[in-house]
Parts: structure tokens; C-alpha cells; sequence
């Protein structure tokens, strides 16, 4: 029987020639419930990130690796874009705006340096620190999704529930799953509930 495939954030990924990074954020249509692309940021931060097509993940060996070279892992876009933001609304998503030391990219202009993650049209990213919300409010923060075997579409997403005491990882059934949105996941369980999962092992989190 085929295995599901996790994809971790904080995964390492390798290319046919050597390591290209770690899974920074995985980006999923919230309509369909699959998962478009990978994000991926070199391990020490050094070097820009790239935006990895999902087809281009080979599933089959339980660990993420890419049908591609480093040269061609390189000549993805990027998974940042970098600029400048005259009067920056610090209200906005901060899950998608991240500031970064020194100027602007044009030394003419005036406004604030800051790099934006990536993101297709009509497409969410997870990342670590996405939080959880149950029905009677929130339960922990997102460390990744499976997928099914074969495929994209999602099957679990992996969260991390409870206080630094007495966290454990389960695997919520996507079907619990009521919205996926750029700040929250919504799941029609209550706490309780989530609390009753079964822990899992974040590594190999479903057979």
C-alpha cells in the first residue's frame, strides 16, 4: 500500500546533486485543497529561496527530493520579492511581509525596505506559525500537511497542540477542516476533540 507524504515545514530538500534547503512555507489552493508549490529558503538563510512547483517533488522515496539540479533548482522564481513600501500599513498580513535590515532597493527612494513572500493568485501559504483555531477558539500552530499517495491533494495537515508543557503533534483530517486562510485554519472540531487525536510521530505522521 502506498504511503502518505508529509511535507514538513523545517523539512530539508534535496535536489539530484546535492541539498537545496529547507521547506520554508507550502502553498495549497484553498479551493481544491491541494498543494501548488513548495517554498523553499537555503538552510543558513544564505541565498534567495525559491518557488517549487509540486510536480517537480518526487513522493515516492518518503523524503523530499527534487527532479531537478541545483542549477536548475536555482533557475526557479524566486520565493521572495524584494522593494520598497513608502508608507507601509503595519496593519496588513504579516504573514506575508517581512522586514529586512538596510535601505530600500533603489537608494533614491525614500520608502522601506521589506521582502514579500510569494504567493500565485488565489493561493494560500502555510507556514510554522499559522495558528489553529477550533470551534471554541485557538489550539495550536501548523507544522506541515500530508498529501495523499500520488497526488497533492491534502489529506491531514499536521498541527502541534497544547502549551510548551504538554504539547503533542496530531494529524487533523482535512475533512475537519472548514477554512484555510492567510492568518487561521478554521476545524469544525472543538478543543476536546482535537485533544482526544491520537499523537503522531511528525516525520512519518500517517502509514
Amino acid at each position: 500500500m502506498a504511503q502518505t507524504m508529509p511535507f514538513r515545514i523545517g523539512a530539508d530538500v534535496s535536489c539530484t546533486d546535492g541539498a537545496c534547503g529547507q521547506v520554508s512555507r507550502i502553498i495549497v489552493n484553498p479551493v481544491t485543497r491541494e498543494v501548488t508549490h513548495l517554498a523553499v529558503d537555503p538552510k543558513y538563510r544564505r541565498g534567495q529561496g525559491r518557488l517549487v512547483p509540486v510536480e517537480l517533488v518526487d513522493t515516492a522515496t518518503g523524503q523530499i527530493r527534487l527532479r531537478s539540479t541545483l542549477a536548475e533548482f536555482q533557475a526557479l522564481l524566486p520565493a521572495e520579492k524584494g522593494g520598497s513600501v513608502p508608507d507601509l500599513d503595519s496593519s496588513g498580513p504579516s504573514n506575508q511581509v517581512r522586514w529586512v535590515l538596510g535601505p530600500a532597493h533603489d537608494p533614491g527612494d525614500a520608502g522601506q525596505g521589506v521582502t514579500v513572500d510569494s504567493v500565485p493568485a488565489g493561493e494560500v501559504d502555510i507556514r510554522r506559525e499559522l495558528a489553529v483555531c477550533a470551534t471554541d477558539g485557538e489550539i495550536g500552530q501548523v507544522q506541515g500537511l500530508i498529501v495523499e499517495p500520488g497526488g497533492h491533494r491534502v489529506t491531514h495537515v499536521l498541527l502541534r497542540e497544547g502549551h510548551i508543557w504538554g504539547r503533542k503533534e496530531v494529524a487533523v483530517p482535512i475533512g475537519a477542516v472548514t477554512k484555510i486562510g492567510t492568518l487561521l485554519i478554521h476545524l469544525s472540531l472543538t478543543k476536546h476533540q482535537v485533544k482526544d487525536l491520537l499523537p503522531v510521530d511528525i516525520d512519518h505522521p500517517v502509514g
